[in-house]
């Protein structure tokens, strides 16, 4: 294994070594995916937190693989190989794992075969909204450099998930552009899995615990403490924020999207 692959491990490992505590065989796996910026991050950590769960966070070595693993057939054993060892080095394969890379959302159908027990959440938020948290954090201003923890360097360049006709379209596009594009695509991508994933909004996510309790198969009360803690204040929030060009472009780029999902 490189170096660079096994510092990737190190950093998922060093997050779920506390939760450990179970050896077994647990193939309930859940993934938690959406559009970045959609509450993946909170959601996942609810869910990670209760009995019998665990929250591996947002993977990194797979994370960084995503971008080989679109499109490519050998994918759902390569994500079993990394989810696995990830659950062995953190002593955690008898807890039910929650994953919660969005970049998953490109290659869920493979996730979802690579274990046929698992379920997965799509949480969708207003993608004005989710167009204004990734404008303030800037991943993919033109100026940016850098890198996330899975060094997949920011900035403006064509990510794989943009369509390859339009790639230099995507690299010269204005930032709101882009952030449009990327809601767009991660949310697309999520929505073509339909069996067993449940799509829930951000905007109601407290009042999901039913449903997502009996799509996990747990208790209900258990969920609705969880979720209890949503915060709603910065729904709408593009009201503000963005301005009527930013908007426009949002509009140009993701408008259709946004009509089929009830975001008027």
């Amino acid at each position: 294994m490189q170096l660079r692959t096994m510092k990737l491990y190190a950093a998922t490992t060093r997050r779920v070594l506390p939760r450990a505590s179970r050896l077994g065989r647990e193939e309930r796996l859940v993934f938690v995916v959406g559009s970045p910026r959609s509450g993946t991050t909170f959601l996942a950590g609810a869910i990670g937190g209760l009995a019998g769960f665990v929250d591996l966070g947002e993977v990194a070595p797979l994370k960084g693989a995503v971008p080989a693993l679109y499109g490519n057939s050998e994918a759902a054993a390569r994500i079993r190989t990394i989810l696995n060892r990830v659950r062995r080095l953190g002593f955690v394969t008898g807890l039910r794992a929650v994953e919660q890379t969005p970049e998953v959302a490109f290659v869920l159908k493979d996730a979802l075969r690579a274990f046929p027990e698992a379920k997965a959440l799509h949480i969708v938020r207003d993608g004005r909204d989710a167009v204004c948290s990734l404008l303030e954090r800037g991943w993919l201003a033109a100026d940016r450099s850098g890198a996330d923890d899975a060094r997949l360097p920011y900035g403006a360049r064509a990510r794989f998930w943009v369509e390859p006709e339009r790639m230099e379209e995507f690299e010269h596009a204005s930032e709101a552009t882009r952030a449009a594009w990327a809601w767009r695509r991660y949310v697309s991508s999520a929505r073509s899995v339909d069996e067993r994933v449940l799509e829930i909004r951000y905007e109601a996510l407290a009042g999901s615990h039913d449903a997502v309790a009996a799509h996990l198969g747990v208790p209900d009360g258990q969920v609705r403490d969880v979720l209890a803690a949503a915060h709603t204040e910065s729904i709408a929030r593009f009201r503000e924020d963005l301005t009527a060009e930013q908007l426009a472009d949002v509009e140009r780029e993701a408008g259709p999207l946004l009509r089929e999902l009830g975001y008027e």
